[in-house]
This record gives C-alpha cells, structure tokens and sequence, in this order.
C-alpha cells in the first residue's frame, strides 16, 4: 500500500508540473500581447481542467510510471492550452496570428513525437492513447471555432463531430466496438489540423481557405460515415453480441475503467 502511495504520489507531481507549466506559458503570453480577461480565464479553466481530469485518471490507472510518452503528450497540452487562451482572447482583440500558427504548428508536429516514443521505450498503455486523443480533439475544436469567426459556424462541424460520435455511442452501443486500423483513418485525422491551421492563418485568398476546409470537412465527414456503417454492419452480422459487448464497455467507462474498444484501436492505430 505504501509503495503505490509512492507512485501516486509522483503521478500527481507530474500533474502539478505540467499545471505549473501551463501557467508560466500563459504569463508569458499575457505579457507578450497584453491578453484580456477572455483569454486568461479560458487559459487558466484549460490548466485546472486538465490538471483534475488527468490527476483522476491516473488515480484510477495505478501507472507505476508516468512515463516519457506521456510526457511529451502533456507538453503538447500545455501548447494546445496556449491555443486555447488565444483564441478566447481573439473574440475581444486582434489575435496575434503568428503565434497562434507557431503554437499551434508546434503541437501538430509533435503529434506523432508520443507515439514513437511509447513504441520504442515500450510504454504504451490505454491511458497513453486516450490522452493523445483528447489532446488532438480539443485542439481540433478550438482551431475549428477559431476558423468559424472568418469563414462560418459550419466549421464547427470538423471540431464537434468527434464529440457527437462519443454522444452518439451512448445511445447506440454497438458504435463502441473495436475498428480495425486503418492508414486512411489516420491520414484523415492528421489532414484536419493541417487545413485548419492553413486556414486560420489566411496566407490564401478567402475562396482557397474556403475550398481547404470544406475538403477537411468533405474528408472527415467519409471517415466517420465509413466507420459508422462497418460498426453497424459488423453489429447486424454478429447477431447483436457488438451492442452487448458494447453495453459492458460503456458501464466500466462509467466505473472508471480505461481501455474500451476506441481506445484500445487508438492505441495501436497511433503508438
């Protein structure tokens, strides 16, 4: 018992690092463009947000380690909660674009980092692959808000549309079952970011922005419906066993469990 006090103990010191962090980021932005009340109550929700849910995770997760993906993950956070204050404090003044496209850029590169480093220090885990999701949807999310303020709320499909398919698994279990790993998946979901952040930063004409997010969106909206219809597909050949298997998933989700079906194809999708 005293030994996984111990390594709790040190979980929870990472959490607070990377808290610590998140906060030094955000003084450095406030006192680099004079960021508002907007952006430093969204920054510093983001910090405590993210603090208290991944403390919680690892709590229930009984890691030993917080391990060196993870901590490239986290770091990508800290940048992805940057972005966040930014754009927040961009609905009260001009936003600083550069810096927006350099934090933003920089989280979209190391996207990849965690996940080679799990593999090759061997330290994947179902914690791992959900946190690298949660990071990459949000940032999705914000980066989509910020492209609706020039382009229209429709945007905001390509940042919510993860989010709907999570909701949509409440209500029909079967969307929980496991997908098998797909390059083109994966592609898809590395191509939002990029035509986002290429927007956002409106080095083109505003009918090329237009046309590249609508491609984005155009891409998105085929993975998640070829998706959708293998799940339903695979739950109308098996009798209904996906729906019940997913049914058991979604109560130990409820229970804190860490390692149902999405995740677990997550994991060997992108580490």
């Amino acid at each position: 018992m005293a030994l996984n006090n111990t390594y709790d103990a040190r979980l929870q010191q990472e959490t607070a690092v990377g808290a610590g962090v998140q906060l030094l980021l955000l003084a450095l932005l406030g006192s680099a463009i004079g960021m508002g009340p907007a952006g430093w109550l969204t920054g510093l929700v983001f910090a405590f947000a993210t603090w208290a849910v991944l403390s919680r995770a690892l709590h229930r997760s009984r890691l030993s380690s917080f391990g060196p993906a993870n901590r490239v993950t986290l770091g990508r956070a800290t940048l992805v909660g940057g972005v966040t204050a930014l754009v927040a404090d961009s609905f009260e003044s001009a936003p600083p674009v550069t810096l927006l496209v350099g934090l933003t850029a920089v989280a979209l590169l190391l996207d990849g980092v965690d996940g080679k480093v799990a593999r090759r220090t061997g330290t994947s885990t179902a914690l791992g692959a959900r946190f690298d999701m949660e990071v990459d949807a949000f940032l999705i999310l914000v980066l989509s808000v910020y492209v609706a303020t020039q382009q229209g709320p429709w945007v905001l499909l390509i940042g919510g549309m993860r989010y709907a398919f999570v909701a949509a698994a409440r209500v029909a279990p079967w969307l929980n079952a496991s997908l098998p790993p797909s390059f083109a998946r994966k592609t898809v979901a590395a191509l939002q970011g990029i035509c986002l952040l290429l927007a956002g930063a409106e080095l083109l004409p505003h009918p090329v922005n237009l046309a590249i997010v609508a491609l984005s969106l155009g891409s998105l909206v085929w993975s998640f419906g070829r998706d959708v219809l293998w799940l339903w597909r695979g739950s109308r050949a098996d009798g209904g066993r996906t729906v019940r298997e997913g049914a058991v998933a979604e109560e130990a989700v409820g229970q804190g469990a860490v390692g149902e079906p999405l995740v677990r194809e997550l994991e060997l999708a992108t580490r």
